[in-house]
């Protein structure tokens, strides 16, 4: 296997893939987190072919992650306060079933986290008047990586400075927030 025992990946679409894959790049547990595209049709879809709309797949960062250092709650947070997850089929000025709010998973023990996570953020959404949440939750599909120049592309010298998330600024209420350890030091 290429990643050590006990690692579990969850897949996460909130728009450009640019944007979001760096977010979680300085959490501890974070073991890998490549860019690619999930939940549609097309067997090896190109970037131009993604873009066409015509593939139905989603542009995603998949996320490696150990669980005892970094609970998927953890990452459930910043998925959820760090885009619009009301917006439908986009992000931002970014429209498209390619840039839609989505989380796959890769088994019922992580539907039921994102499920809790989803309710939770959901109540909060309402007592703000802030919308319902159009995230997509689905077993994952065949992960397709990105060609290598998306790959960490807000690592690469000269990258184009580009975030088209659109956070709603509403945190993750506290109730849901026992297992979520701290990641910002």
């Amino acid at each position: 296997a290429p990643f050590p025992d006990g690692s579990e990946m969850i897949s996460l679409g909130m728009g450009c893939f640019w944007c979001s894959e760096s977010l979680f790049w300085e959490m501890d547990g974070i073991i890998s987190t490549h860019v690619g595209y999930q939940q549609g049709h097309t067997l090896n879809p190109t970037y131009k072919e993604v873009c066409s709309g015509a593939t139905n797949h989603n542009e995603v960062t998949r996320v490696v992650y150990d669980p005892k250092k970094c609970p998927l709650k953890n990452i459930l947070k910043v998925f959820f306060e760090s885009h619009d997850p009301t917006q439908v089929m986009g992000q931002g000025n970014d429209t498209g079933t390619q840039y839609r709010s989505g989380i796959y998973y890769y088994d019922e023990k992580q539907k039921d986290i994102i499920d809790s996570c989803l309710k939770s953020y959901q109540t909060a959404l309402t007592e703000k008047r802030k919308g319902k949440i159009a995230t997509e939750v689905e077993p994952a599909k065949a992960f397709y990586y990105a060609e290598i120049y998306h790959q960490q592309y807000d690592a690469k010298p000269g990258s184009r400075q580009y975030c088209g998330l659109r956070p709603l600024g509403i945190s993750m209420p506290k109730d849901n927030k026992e297992e979520v350890e701290k990641t910002d030091e």
